[in-house]
C-alpha cells in the first residue's frame, strides 16, 4: 500500500472511531456518571497505549521542560474536554453532538485571529455566518423551531466543548512539544485517568460496575481501546505522511459516522432540518478553513 493511501486509511479509521464515540458514550450514561465513565475509558486507553509503547520500544522518559506543557494539554484536551462532552450527552442526542462538534474549527480561526494575528477574509466571515446558521438549525430541530437556539444546557455545553478544543488546538500549535505523538497521547490519557480518580472515590462509582451489561462493557472497551488508543495512534500515523491541512479534511466525515451509528445503534429519530443543519455547518467550516479549492473540479 502506498504511503499516502495508507495515511488516508489511518485517518479514516480514526475519524470513524471518534464519530461513533458519541454513540458509545450515550449508550452507557444511564448506568455510569460522567467521571466514572471517563476514568474507565482513559484507564483502558492508557493501558493500551503503554502496551504499544513497550512493544515498539519507545522511550517513556520525557524532558522536565515538557511536563508543564503536558499537564496543561492533558487538563484541557482530555479532562475538561471529556467532562463537558459527556455531561452534554446526558441531555442531547448523540447525532446532534456530532454535528455541533464539527463547529470547532470556527472557534480555532477566531482565536487564531486574536492570538496569532491571522486575517479575517470575506470568505472566512461568510463561512462563520454559514456555520452558525447550521448550529441554530441543529439545536432548534428537536424543539420544533425552524431556526433558533433551543434552551438546553446540553447544547450549551457541547458548544463550550468546541471552544475548549479550539483553545487546546491553539496551545498545541504554540507549545510545539517535540516528542513522539504516541508518547504525548499516552501521558495525556494517563493524566485524564488520574484527574478523575478523586471524583470516582467521592461518588463511589465502582459500585455501579455490576449494573453494566455485556454490551455496555463492550462500549466502554471500544471507547478505551479504539477511540482513546488506536484512534489517536492512527491519527498520528496519518500526520507522519500527509500534511496537517490534508488530514484535517477527514474531520468533515466525523459527524456522518456519528449520525449513522446513532440511527443504527441508538434508534435515534432522523430530523431532516437537523441533518441539513449539520451539512451547512460542514460547508461553513470548509469555507472558514479556505479548503473549497480541494472540493472544486479541476481539469487535469
Amino acid at each position: 500500500m502506498k504511503p499516502q493511501l495508507a495515511a488516508s486509511f489511518y485517518a479514516t479509521i480514526s475519524i470513524s472511531f471518534w464519530g461513533v464515540s458519541f454513540v458509545s458514550t450515550k449508550a452507557v450514561l444511564d448506568k455510569l456518571d460522567p467521571y466514572t465513565l471517563i476514568m474507565l475509558r482513559f484507564a483502558i486507553g492508557a493501558g493500551f497505549l503503554l502496551l504499544v509503547l513497550l512493544l515498539k520500544r519507545y522511550p517513556l522518559q520525557i524532558p522536565l521542560k515538557y511536563i508543564p506543557h503536558l499537564i496543561v494539554l492533558g487538563v484541557l484536551g482530555v479532562f475538561i474536554h471529556q467532562v463537558i462532552q459527556v455531561s452534554a450527552l446526558k441531555t442531547i442526542d448523540a447525532s446532534s453532538a456530532g454535528w455541533i462538534i464539527s463547529f470547532s474549527p470556527v472557534f480555532t480561526v477566531l482565536l487564531s485571529m486574536i492570538f496569532l494575528h491571522e486575517k479575517l477574509t470575506f470568505l472566512k466571515t461568510l463561512g462563520i455566518i454559514t456555520a452558525i446558521s447550521g448550529v441554530l438549525m441543529v439545536t432548534g430541530a428537536r424543539s420544533g423551531q425552524t431556526l433558533g437556539f433551543a434552551l438546553n444546557i446540553g447544547y450549551f455545553l457541547m458548544i463550550l466543548s468546541t471552544l475548549n478544543w479550539a483553545v487546546y488546538s491553539i496551545l498545541v500549535r504554540k507549545l510545539q512539544i517535540k516528542l513522539p505523538s504516541l508518547v504525548v497521547t499516552f501521558y495525556m490519557s494517563l493524566l485524564g485517568c488520574v484527574l478523575t480518580i478523586p471524583f470516582l472515590m467521592r461518588d463511589r462509582g465502582w459500585e455501579k460496575f455490576h449494573l453494566l451489561s455485556d454490551s455496555e462493557w463492550a462500549h466502554i472497551l471500544f471507547l478505551g481501546i479504539f477511540v482513546s488508543g488506536i484512534g489517536y495512534w492512527y491519527w498520528s500515523k496519518a500526520l507522519e505522511v500527509l500534511e496537517a491541512s490534508k488530514v484535517s479534511m477527514f474531520i468533515y466525515m466525523e459527524p456522518l459516522f456519528t449520525f449513522i451509528a446513532a440511527v443504527l445503534l441508538l434508534r435515534e429519530k432522523i430530523f431532516f432540518i437537523s441533518f441539513m443543519g449539520g451539512i451547512i455547518i460542514i460547508i461553513g467550516v470548509i469555507m472558514v478553513n479556505g479548503q473549497l479549492k480541494y472540493f472544486s473540479w479541476r481539469k487535469r
